[in-house]
């Protein structure tokens, strides 16, 4: 099982879906021999939520996590949640999470305290700084003239942040210019190292969020630019694991998953992605915040060239898993719900959101749902009502034209939130609302 998830990556910003500039070659081969959603939802536009969404099977303000973390404060993801890893260990798989983690940088949060057996990579996003409290490897890297004493200080340092294996900083700052290549390089070498046993990679690529980096190797030449060569090379990155799976003969006992944790930094224009034909970017609850591209591939399982309009999520992706695996869930309350009978390409099957609808949360507010074709966005006293079948880019409010409409999914909503706010858990290291 492999989970590579992007960072900032536009619904746009793939190949086969629709990039005009960025040259995907592995992702779209991906999809031809596997299948595409149209209707593929993170649970949150931005980095933290999204990713506790798809490691713990449920909405991140259920788990404690509506917000972005940052170094050295109070919070994380925690180790009370059962997540992908920790249900997978019970089933004795070889565990990895290999990027970015951004779910508390404490060590009761990382991930070798969230069921993973290694961990390499930047602890939360590449343009923050560094926890002065980390601990550190007796091997450690400095460079940019950076020292323990300088790592030590609180003062902050953007986009100066560290390289962690294991829980230890290897390297400060770390050379983001190498960081997909060598994210590449180590899941390679786990994918060989445990070939004859059950595994689970998780590889968060830090890229294509900012400040972007791309290797010599890619850097200036593809047609959109830094964000451009941030992806393409992440393409590269996806061909070699795939590459490598076929070379082991895992390629038909291995699903893999390509997705991204939110929609496109577009305030940041040339170095930020796109989402078109949707509307808005992370950070929002327009379309373009949450809808993001997704790519399944299991040969032998998954019916090649496929495409599917179903409405699915992140969080389905944990459920799906412990059907396939024999797992049991998770005993606390999840959302997600199992979508083998959608990724296998089972004939006239629903999505599992259909009826009870998909959740769209900023911060601590729930502030819209998705049931079928519809959508409803309260915020405050602005209220839109969408056809999404008929209006994907969500131009056209139809709220005085459907009042009954409205009023059916302003009840779903509020249905919702009061079961999650009686029902959430780990609260207790929030900041006020």
């Amino acid at each position: 099982m492999i989970i590579v998830f992007t960072d900032d990556q536009g619904y746009q910003d793939v190949g086969v879906f629709g990039s005009p500039l960025i040259s995907t070659p592995n992702l779209d081969n991906m999809a031809k021999n596997g299948i595409k959603f149209t209707d593929f939802y993170s649970a949150s536009s931005v980095c933290s939520p999204s990713r506790a969404a798809l490691l713990t099977g449920s909405y991140p303000n259920r788990v404690g996590v509506p917000q972005v973390l940052w170094p050295n404060l109070p919070g994380g993801l925690s180790n009370a949640e059962t997540t992908i890893a920790n249900m997978l260990k019970s089933q004795n798989y070889a565990t990895a999470c290999i990027g970015k983690w951004h779910l508390g940088d404490k060590q009761e949060y990382l991930p070798t305290s969230q069921g993973f057996d290694m961990y390499y990579g930047i602890p939360f996003s590449n343009d923050m700084s560094v926890n002065p409290k980390s601990k550190i490897s007796k091997n450690i890297v400095f460079r940019e003239g950076m020292t323990l004493d300088s790592l030590r200080e609180t003062k902050w340092r953007g986009s100066r942040v560290p390289l962690l294996k294991k829980d230890e900083v290897i390297e400060y700052p770390v050379d983001q210019s190498t960081i997909t290549q060598r994210y590449t390089e180590q899941a390679i070498q786990f994918i060989k190292d445990n070939k004859n046993e059950h595994f689970f990679l998780y590889l968060a690529h830090s890229m294509p969020h900012v400040p972007l980096y791309a290797s010599a190797n890619f850097k200036g030449k593809s047609k959109r630019g830094l964000y451009g060569d941030a992806v393409e090379e992440i393409d590269w990155s996806v061909g070699e694991i795939l590459k490598t799976l076929k070379e082991q003969g895992l390629d038909e006992n291995t699903l893999v998953i390509f997705t991204s944790d939110n929609g496109p930094w577009t305030s940041r224009g040339e170095h930020g992605g796109s989402a078109l034909p949707l509307r808005g970017h992370k950070n929002e609850t327009f379309e373009g915040g949450f809808r993001v591209p997704m790519i399944a591939q299991w040969n032998g399982k998954i019916k090649p060239a496929s495409v599917s309009d179903k409405v699915i999520s992140t969080i389905d992706v944990l459920p799906t898993v412990a059907y396939l695996t024999g797992a049991d869930l998770p005993e606390k309350k999840i959302d997600g719900k199992n979508i083998w009978p959608i990724l296998s390409g089972k004939q006239n099957k629903k999505s599992p959101h259909k009826k009870e609808g998909f959740f769209y949360y900023k911060d601590f507010n729930l502030e819209a749902v998705r049931q079928g074709d519809w959508k409803l966005r309260i915020i405050e006293d602005d209220v839109a009502l969408y056809n999404l079948k008929d209006d994907i880019s969500e131009q056209h409010n139809l709220a005085s034209t459907y009042p009954k409409k409205v009023k059916k999914l302003k009840k779903l909503m509020l249905d919702f939130d009061e079961e999650l706010q009686q029902n959430k858990r780990n609260q207790q290291h929030l900041r006020s609302k």
